[in-house]
């Protein structure tokens, strides 16, 4: 059959479903990201905000962390939705830095935008965003100063007023510090489980009446028949945790038993008792041991585990930005230079966020930062105290270097995952509800297409 020379058009899609695809799909998808940025950047840092958020029903809540913020939020984007799972992941890890994470992926794909507009592949930006982040991370773990010589309880307590710093507690830190610590050296070292840590929210009083029980804490107490005859405690008891009943479940609703003596009633009532007698001498010649919930908080135990620390206040950013700079005009071809540059400068988003937030000059902080690493001060980052510079670690300002490489990783990754989608599927019929009984579409609701590439199904 001929078609007069000319190519015919294929359609393979059902009506009404949207494509859009190329360069202008990648400026989009990284546009939706920013608007995410642009939301949750003004909580970053000790002056960061608090974002009052209202979900459907009314609930109020009012928080600056960076997973509570991209948890609530609604997003429907489905490259935005990228950010929220890196969110996720890197609270999951580490405890802190999600919104540091959010920042810095965002920040990265602004300053790659002009190379995607100018025409560059997408994979040629990745290849080089993926060589910067292993530089980025080799640096970190170059400078990064070991917690081992030192007092492991006075490095926590540091450790632990930096992460509280920016959160509503920040007013009571010296004295949520000696108490997260205490809880975090009372795990198992070796084990350092965070799901044994139980924090019990009790309305009333004020926080400094907050306190750390070294044990088992219940939230009320117990309340059965005759409880006010017996003893409200025991020295040197054996205690049981479970997770299931060892009483009788009913058979049904409303049963009955009938009984012509009052001594038949008490032989049921004491068979349960023998069931339930039988279960615990079970249990006591199994050798079971008591167990302790604890309060703490992950970026302690990730620092219990993970013995190496660095500046806060933009410190480590500024100075692997200050050395990818150096590196990048003196060993990487133009192409590539451009793209390592591009991610240097990214990095800067950190300090001039928190300088932003805290009403600085940021440019006129980030210009004395600048000078400060090329002179070879490693640590020095932005001074709250004197809205100028100072050495962080002098300072005692200090994060878990696990933080910050955790934190790169992330972001990069998020933003070639975002980088590598030129084409957006959206059937607009399949996202409607279905009637009673009928199947829904064959197609997805959405699918993203990157080059080499696939997105996981949500």
């Amino acid at each position: 059959m001929s078609f007069g020379g000319q190519t015919p058009t294929i359609i393979v899609l059902k009506e009404g479903t949207d494509t859009s695809q190329g360069k202008g799909q990648i400026v989009s998808n990284i546009n939706a990201c920013l608007a995410v940025q642009a939301t949750i950047k003004s909580t970053l840092g000790p002056y960061g905000g608090d974002l009052l958020m209202v979900d459907q029903n009314g609930k109020q809540t009012i928080t600056n962390d960076g997973a509570t913020v991209m948890k609530l939020l609604d997003i429907v984007h489905p490259a935005a939705r990228i950010l929220v799972d890196i969110a996720r992941s890197q609270d999951a890890e580490v405890g802190d830095g999600t919104t540091s994470v959010v920042v810095l992926a965002g920040e990265i794909l602004k300053e790659v935008k002009e190379h995607v507009e100018q025409g560059v592949s997408s994979q040629i930006i990745i290849k080089g965003l993926r060589r910067a982040v292993q530089m980025a991370v080799n640096k970190i773990k170059e400078i990064a100063v070991s917690t081992e010589d030192g007092s492991q309880r006075d490095t926590l307590s540091k450790l632990a007023a930096t992460a509280m710093t920016s959160k509503l507690i920040k007013r009571n830190t010296e004295f949520f510090t000696k108490m997260v610590v205490d809880a975090v050296l009372s795990l198992d070292q070796d084990d350092l489980n965070e799901k044994l840590i139980g924090i019990k929210k009790i309305p009333g009083g004020s926080l400094t009446e907050s306190r750390f029980v070294n044990g088992v804490a219940f939230k009320k107490t117990f309340a059965y028949a005759g409880f006010e005859q017996q003893p409200k405690s025991f020295q040197k008891p054996k205690i049981v945790c479970l997770n299931v009943e060892l009483e009788l479940k009913a058979e049904k609703d409303n049963a009955e038993v009938r009984v012509e003596q009052v001594s038949e009633y008490q032989a049921i009532v004491d068979a349960e008792w023998q069931i339930i007698y039988q279960k615990l001498e079970a249990i006591s010649k199994t050798g079971a041991k008591v167990r302790s919930l604890h309060d703490a908080i992950m970026i302690v135990k990730r620092a219990v585990k993970n013995k190496t620390i660095v500046g806060g206040g933009g410190a480590v950013e500024m100075e692997v930005s200050a050395y990818l700079h150096q590196y990048a005009d003196k060993n990487i071809p133009h192409k590539q230079q451009a793209i390592i540059k591009s991610f240097a400068k990214a990095l800067e988003i950190i300090p001039r966020q928190l300088c932003d937030n805290a009403g600085f000059d940021a440019t006129d902080i980030l210009n004395k930062l600048r000078v400060e690493h090329r002179k070879g001060n490693t640590w020095a980052g932005v001074d709250f105290t004197s809205e100028g510079t100072a050495d962080m670690l002098e300072r005692f300002v200090w994060e878990p270097a696990l933080i910050k490489v955790n934190a790169l990783q992330a972001a990069t990754e998020a933003a070639c995952l975002i980088l590598g989608v030129d084409e957006t599927i959206r059937n607009e019929e399949s996202a409607q509800p279905q009637a009673p009984g009928q199947l829904p579409p064959g197609a997805a609701q959405r699918a993203l297409r990157g080059r080499g590439r696939g997105m996981p199904r949500r």
